[in-house]
This record gives C-alpha cells, structure tokens and sequence, in this order.
C-alpha cells in the first residue's frame, strides 16, 4: 500500500489537546443524526457503528520501529510522544469502556480517565481471572465512573466499593475474549477499547474479536525489549495476516488503522441486512 499519511494532529497549543473542538466532535459522534466534523471524521467514522453486529471493538497499541512496547525492565514511559497520547484519550472519550488486563494494571496502576482531551470518560473494566488486582488500585477508584471486574468463577477477589463483579468460565486460566464481549455488551456496554497489554491485545486479535487496530508507531529503536504482539506462528510469509490499512500522521510518529472487521467473529446482536 502506498504510503500516503492523510491525518496530522498534533498535540496542540491547548492543553486538552482540542478544546472545545474535539469536545463538540465527541458529542457529534454518539448521535448518529449528526454529520461528523471534517477534522477526525476519516479516522473515526469506522468506529461509529458496528458492521459485523452490535459491538465495534478498537485495539490500540503503541510501539518503537522495532516493534517494542517496553525496554527489557518493562520501562515504556513515554515510548509514545504527546500526539499519540492525546490520539489515545480520544479513543478513550469515544467509547462505552475501556479494557486492560491484570498485567497492566498492576505494573501501570492507570487511571484510564480522559485527560489530554475533552470527552466523556468511559467505563474501565479490568480483566484479573486470578484475583490480583488489589482493591487499591487507581482503576477502581470511586470516582462516579462505571467500573467493572472480570475474572473467573470460584475466584476470590479484591473488591472496592461499587465495582461490578462479572464472573465468567476460565479453562486453563484464560476467559474466551468473545465471552468477555458477549458480557459486556449484555451490560449496555457496545464501544469497547482494548487498551492492553501486549498479551490481552493478542489475545482479542487471534481470537478475531477487533474490528479495528491502531497501532502507533514511534520513530525509535529500543534494540531489545518487550514485543507488541505474542500471536500463533505460521509457517510462511504468504500466510500472515494481510489487512486492508490506512496509514495518519501524529507529528513525528504513524498511526497504522488496520480494518479486522472481516475476520471479526459476531459475538453480540447480529447486523441484519437491508
């Protein structure tokens, strides 16, 4: 595909990243009636509606040129710089809640609120089969924002105030990424971010549960460190995956806007045809 970037944003003078504008685009966004404003219409018009059924799913991941998300520490503050951060809480502003998993969780303490923009924060759903997430942590916070916590039945878990329990079937340790959705989307939950780690976006991926994966890619090299992805091998080239993408400008850095939606495996209301 010819390389031909069409988005530039930029962090911006403001500190909200956009103001008012991002803000007004926000709210456009979630009425369909509504014309999208020109500005961020061609990126995020795809993750308005879903195609596939009732869900849209976005995978977001950001990574150096050699594909690292994190030194061999786990140090990854800030591989990204402020435009692809900003890129991220607007993912986090358009939708219904946000996805990490344990891992992340612990090692970032996050708070997955919208700050560098304008926007409505989403609900933050934490995906701990096993029960390690402390009742301390930030994500859990009581601070008027939906939270949810997935992990596997018979588990034990740490529970704050409030935070909705969604105990789910975990063979092997693991909770089927489409089960996750089916649940959340039985919770009125349809406009999932899966925001990380490396392995849970993985997971998602090669389960064909993303209709979407923006990979932001920062122009350094790390030389070593942690992958973006830990998928299935294949055995030759011709058989990786080939997704149809699109690729933006974020000052210095890439965003890749990979479609999935024809590998997407329907989980919630099937669309129906007209």
């Amino acid at each position: 595909m010819p390389f031909e970037p069409t988005y530039r944003l930029t962090a911006e003078a403001s500190p909200d990243g956009g103001g008012d504008a991002w803000g007004n685009f926000a709210q456009s966004f979630r009425d369909p009636d509504q014309v999208l404003p020109p500005l961020w219409a061609e990126l995020f018009e795809p993750l308005r509606t879903g195609t596939v059924d009732s869900l849209v799913v976005v995978a977001q991941i950001g990574q150096t040129l050699d594909g690292r998300i994190a030194t061999e520490t786990g140090h990854s503050k800030y591989i990204n710089g402020p435009s692809g951060l900003a890129h991220l809480h607007r993912l986090r502003s358009l939708v219904d809640a946000v996805l990490i998993g344990v891992g992340t969780a612990l090692a970032d303490d996050p708070l997955l609120t919208v700050r560098r923009v304008a926007g409505p924060h989403p609900a933050r759903v934490v995906l701990d089969p096993n029960g390690r997430l402390p009742a301390s942590a930030k994500v859990f916070g009581n601070d008027g924002i939906r939270r949810l916590l997935i992990t596997a039945q018979e588990t034990t878990s740490a529970q704050s105030a409030g935070v909705e329990v969604v105990t789910m079937p975990a063979p092997g340790g693991r909770i089927a990424p489409a089960a996750i959705l089916a649940a959340l989307a039985e919770r009125g939950l349809h406009r999932i971010l899966i925001e990380g780690g490396a392995e849970t976006v993985s997971r998602f991926l090669a389960a064909g549960c993303l209709d979407r994966l923006h990979v932001i890619v920062a122009p350094i090299i790390l030389g070593s460190g942690r992958p973006s992805f830990a998928l299935p091998p294949v055995e030759r080239a011709d058989q990786a995956l080939r997704a149809p993408m699109r690729t933006f400008r974020l000052d210095d850095e890439i965003l890749f806007d990979c479609d999935l939606s024809a590998q997407r495996l329907p989980v919630g209301r099937a669309k129906k045809s007209t």
